[in-house]
């Protein structure tokens, strides 16, 4: 399951004569943050809508949820006064008249835009039915965030999946440089030791040259990394393939693949092998930073 941690999705309807509008919206995060925006008359409903979310199968990202409820007509809901609060409320715009000179406009109309100065007083056995009410409209704006998920994360799988395969074709460059490089390796230390000794007539012992070169071949020997690296393209493979989230999976996945390419990079003598590395880790760099996007 491949889904982008980034989306938008909105929906309006008018049910039971409320005027209902859920938008839902999310950008990257570690884990799971969901906050719940509603109309005040209907805060006691944030942790059902926080539960709906969550079987809707959103695992990560922090998501925000707003939801508008406007009464299209009287159902017996009763508007009063939030004295307290009202009173702070005149007071602070007071002092920010007097002390910064500004016009006196405070008005009915400019105090009541602020929709705190209100309280909606709803039954509480009305909770399940303004539930019900609202479900389908979050539904909609769910399905409309998920497909939008779904869209993005299939892209960024392509992407993904590209990259991939460029790191396959810089891998099968090293390997084929590490091979040429230990094969040219004899003759290279059977020349240096020619020219030391030529002066001196003594003659090259033939088994310490075999014994050097594989010395050297065992040091600079990087088959085990690369048959890992083997092993963690065919673990991409299978991520993407799965009916799970992959974010998390490929985020750990990647910490083996730069293990790996550390390790030759460690072991290189060879400036071309030290290039292809260098490649590498700015290919893998470039797919952390995707994988940070997918859920």
């Amino acid at each position: 399951m491949v889904r982008s941690m980034t989306a938008f999705g909105r929906a309006k309807e008018q049910i039971d004569g409320k005027n209902i509008t859920v938008e839902i919206k999310s950008v990257n995060n570690r884990f799971l943050d969901c906050s719940v925006k509603i109309s005040r008359a209907y805060s006691y409903l944030e942790d059902k809508v926080k539960e709906y979310i969550k079987k809707g199968g959103i695992s990560r990202g922090k998501v925000e949820i707003f939801i508008q409820v406007e009464l299209a007509e009287s159902k017996g809901a009763v508007v009063s006064l939030d004295e307290e609060y009202l009173k702070s409320y005149l007071a602070s715009l007071e002092k920010l008249r007097d002390e910064y000179g500004l016009a006196n406009d405070i008005s009915v109309m400019s105090v009541a835009s602020n929709s705190n100065i209100f309280t909606v007083t709803k039954a509480e056995e009305d909770a399940e039915k303004d539930f019900a009410d609202i479900s389908p409209v979050l539904e909609k704006a769910l399905s409309s965030f998920l497909e939008r998920r779904a869209q993005e994360g299939e892209r960024l799988r392509d992407d993904l999946m590209a990259k991939k395969e460029g790191l396959i074709k810089i891998k099968e460059q090293i390997a084929e440089k590490s091979s040429e490089w230990i094969a040219s390796y004899r003759s290279r230390l059977e020349q240096r030791l020619r020219d030391v000794l030529s002066d001196n007539a003594v003659n090259i012992d033939e088994s310490r040259i075999l014994t050097e070169c594989a010395i050297f071949a065992d040091k600079v020997a990087i088959d085990e990394e690369l048959v890992r690296l083997d092993s963690h393209f065919k673990a991409f493979d299978e991520i993407f393939a799965s009916d799970e989230p992959v974010g998390r999976k490929l985020d750990f996945l990647l910490q083996e693949m730069n293990r790996e390419t550390n390790t030759i990079g460690s072991k290189s003598q060879n400036t071309d092998i030290a290039k292809l590395v260098i490649q590498m880790k700015t290919e893998l760099e470039k797919i952390r930073e995707q994988i940070q996007n997918l859920e």
